[in-house]
């Protein structure tokens, strides 16, 4: 398969190379033809030369058709990756300024020592740019992303600059964000209605009819990025990789990405910021935070002891003494008890091995909860999963469109990304398992089906 492939590849550049040269043989024919035509004119052949020229149209116009979009596809990548960027710095500004002058005083006076200094200084533009393309050639970028990150806490990510030129090392080379693209403008018919008079209010208008209007639509741009600032690398020798650790912080939940990054340089003189920028995708999901906020620890109690009390039974810890009942073991008596109260005690101990919960959070649909108790309830939809999933409990999560897995890490990625949406309750068709619900909505408590009081614990999210 590999051969295949190799075999393929060769072919494919051995077209490439044909279509090359016969591209060549072709301009040359046909800058032959306009030679000879410039000829044939001078001499007075008026003939030979409307031949001669229409045949070097003519070949030039076959090459540009046929063999340059061709060319120019196979290496559009290869440009696309390669691409530099040039910003002129306040220091470049300054010497050019310093060389037209000079140059100016040369042209006047005519000193030919002052040719010589503007010789000099354009030389030393010439020998920044080359020098700073060799010190970005031969550089190969490795970012490493954390896997989960939480809003408002700090994660790390690793960058690693390989040098995979044999001899010559790389000086002052910088890893930068791209540049920030704004959302782009589009002309969409949008529904309006057209009144006359213009300029009276709509219940004064003489009449009023349906029409369309095109207007500008700035799309929103895309997501934001992972990195904002630059990191930079002094020295990274041959054949050798430089790292750097980054603390990454995100205050919001939500998705991150990043299509490229840029390598930028100032080296050697600083006349300009050259940058070669790299295709390489990167994407973090946020989660929500999951620092227990200051309504989990006034509802953490009574969420657990409601759990309790659905999951009492036989284990370990004690979860009250009350009256003796027929169906109850002799060896749960307590005795003290029965001596104080003069009437038979038993223990009730907390059933641990059965302990099943299910966090639902019920997405509202937009509008129906304000903005900051809609993101307070995903925080703590993201903190009771969190909390719990580090309990000997067996934890499960329902929400509209949510695929039921019971890993946390799904529930808080689905967290992440989640917003109002406007569709059908997910506690219409909740089933009623032996699992103790904590159930996060917004829907009323009249609304609320039945079946769902004795087994669950509401948050209300707009209370």
């Amino acid at each position: 398969m590999r051969q295949a492939i190799q075999s393929a590849l060769s072919g494919n550049e051995r077209g490439a190379w044909v279509r090359f040269f016969i591209a060549l043989a072709g301009l040359a024919l046909a800058f032959a033809a306009a030679l000879f035509s410039t000829v044939t004119r001078e001499s007075g052949n008026l003939l030979a030369t409307a031949v001669l020229a229409s045949l070097a149209l003519v070949l030039a116009g076959v090459v540009a058709v046929t063999t340059v979009p061709y060319l120019a596809r196979r290496v559009a990548i290869v440009r696309v990756r390669d691409a530099l960027d040039y910003d002129v710095t306040r220091e470049g500004l300054v010497y050019s300024l310093f060389v037209l002058v000079i140059g100016v005083a040369a042209l006047n006076t005519g000193n030919n020592l002052l040719f010589i200094v503007v010789s000099a200084m354009l030389a030393a533009i010439v020998v920044s740019g080359v020098a700073s393309a060799s010190v970005l050639r031969g550089l190969e970028l490795d970012v490493s992303v954390p896997a989960h990150v939480f809003a408002g806490s700090t994660a790390l990510a690793r960058l690693t600059l390989h040098n995979r030129r044999r001899r010559a090392p790389s000086f002052s080379v910088s890893v930068v964000p791209p540049r920030q693209k704004r959302g782009a403008k589009r002309w969409r018919w949008e529904r309006s209605s057209f009144g006359f008079p213009f300029d009276a209010a709509p219940d004064r208008q003489w009449f009023r009819l349906p029409d369309l209007v095109l207007r500008a639509r700035r799309e929103s741009a895309s997501a934001p990025a992972i990195f904002s600032t630059p990191v930079y690398f002094p020295f990274v020798a041959a054949r050798t990789a430089a790292t750097a650790d980054v603390d990454l912080r995100f205050e919001r939940r939500g998705r991150h990405q990043q299509e490229s990054f840029g390598l930028a340089t100032r080296f050697p003189f600083s006349f300009l910021v050259k940058t070669r920028r790299i295709a390489l995708e990167r994407e973090i999901i946020v989660y929500p935070p999951v620092e227990p906020p200051d309504e989990m620890f006034e509802i953490l109690p009574m969420i657990t002891g409601e759990f309790e009390t659905f999951v009492r039974g036989r284990g370990h810890d004690l979860y009250r003494i009350r009256e003796h009942m027929p169906e109850d073991s002799a060896r749960h008596v307590d005795w003290k008890a029965t001596a104080k109260s003069m009437s038979l005690k038993v223990r009730e101990f907390t059933r641990e091995d059965e302990r099943k919960l299910r966090i639902v959070f019920d997405n509202p649909a937009p509008g129906v909860v304000p903005e900051a108790a809609y993101e307070k309830a995903v925080s703590l939809a993201a903190s009771l999963g969190w909390h719990f999933a580090e309990e000997p409990t067996e934890l499960s999560f329902a929400a509209p469109g949510y695929g039921g897995c019971d890993d946390v890490y799904e529930f808080l990625r689905y967290l992440a990304l989640v917003e109002p949406e406007p569709g059908q309750s997910v506690l219409d068709h909740l089933e009623v398992t032996d699992d103790y619900n904590v159930i996060l909505t917004a829907r009323p408590r009249g609304s609320i089906p039945t079946r769902l009081w004795t087994c669950s614990y509401f948050v209300f999210m707009n209370q």
